[in-house]
């Protein structure tokens, strides 16, 4: 029987820890955004833009022509494209934070490999997913990385690490039947630990309203160090979005990490609803990407915005954070951190 990452010593890095660079598909699916998805190339070549001035950016493109018009929209914004390798991996959509790579790392031994977990796009929403789903393999053939395959459903999106042993989850998405329906959750959790080089997982409850993932965890807490967690709270107690995350606020209160400390938790405000044609869309601050320099966070145009970059920026003093306008990114039901997949330094 094949050893598992784990038994070989591998481990899932936390996202704070250092990046060699930056995995991205370039977006092109006009049904993620209908009727808009133009109006995302700004925003997006910009998060690229100080990516590639924080560590190299790997960009999962098509063809020439959606390599060229890729190059035109980060010219534009004055991107640094020495910076920028594209490589033909055809990709169905632009999450590359559920469809990429997992890189794990042998701290030891100073090597990479990489989890090609199973893709079904969110429990078969949006057909096809056939070029997303071996995106891992095609890329662990171009760095010449061992691939490991599990054989069953996980996003990126749904699981955050500290880097210490320890994960964060959501039984609204991976208890989900539309996953692993055979699965139990002692079963999942085996996984997790196996293929992540973990120690334990820690269960939160619900996502966000208007979240089509069905609750991944990186639109409500995330691990900004070892003990340390921000997490997504709503003021107004008629938002339905209150409840539940008063729920999962209550559950973080009760972990205990593996050297039974409890998790310090700093509190993040929500965004004021983001509704598009009668749809409440999932903005939320959680949803950042941490790079080598920069925090980088959606912003919404609302008075939060302001309120959660300070408090993200005095928590985490060694980077810089820096807020750009999601607001018609979240159209497409995702923000920078959906859009991106990091590949550790060793």
């Amino acid at each position: 029987m094949k050893q598992t990452p784990r038994e070989l010593g591998y481990r899932f890095p936390a996202e704070f820890e250092k990046h060699e660079s930056t995995w991205l598909s370039w977006p092109h699916k006009e049904a993620s955004w209908p009727g808009k998805i133009e109006t995302i190339y700004p925003a997006y070549s910009f998060f690229v833009k100080l990516l590639a001035q924080s560590e190299k950016v790997n960009i999962n493109v098509v063809d020439d022509a959606m390599k060229a018009f890729a190059q035109a929209q980060l010219d534009k914004v004055g991107t640094d494209l020495t910076r920028v390798t594209f490589h033909f991996n055809p990709t169905n959509d632009a999450w590359c934070r559920d469809h990429g790579p997992a890189f794990l790392i042998h701290d030891q031994e100073k090597k990479k490999a990489i989890v090609d977990w199973d893709y079904n796009a969110w429990g078969g929403k949006y057909p096809p997913h056939d070029l997303d789903d071996i995106i891992p393999t095609r890329i662990g053939k171009t760095l010449s990385l061992p691939v490991f395959n599990p054989g069953i459903i996980m996003e990126g999106g749904s699981v955050d690490f500290n880097g210490k042993g320890t994960i964060l989850t959501t039984t609204s998405c991976l208890l989900n039947k539309n996953r692993n329906p055979t699965l139990t959750r002692e079963q999942i959790e085996k996984y997790l630990l196996d293929y992540y080089g973990q120690e334990q997982v820690l269960w939160l409850g619900d996502g966000i309203v208007g979240d089509d993932t069905d609750g991944h965890i990186d639109d409500i807490t995330r691990f900004i160090g070892t003990h340390t967690v921000v997490t997504v709270v709503e003021s107004s107690k008629s938002d339905e979005n209150y409840a539940l995350l008063q729920e999962n606020l209550k559950l973080l209160r009760s972990m205990r990490l593996p050297d039974g400390k409890p998790l310090e938790i700093i509190e993040l405000p929500m965004p004021d609803p983001v509704v598009y044609e009668d749809q409440r869309l999932p903005a939320s601050y959680g949803n950042f990407y941490i790079c080598n320099r920069y925090v980088i966070v959606p912003t919404f145009r609302c008075k939060n915005d302001h309120v959660a970059l300070e408090i993200l920026q005095r928590h985490m003093p060694g980077r810089e954070v820096v807020g750009i306008d999601s607001t018609d990114i979240i159209w497409g039901l995702g923000s920078f951190h959906c859009l991106s997949q990091q590949e550790p330094a060793v």
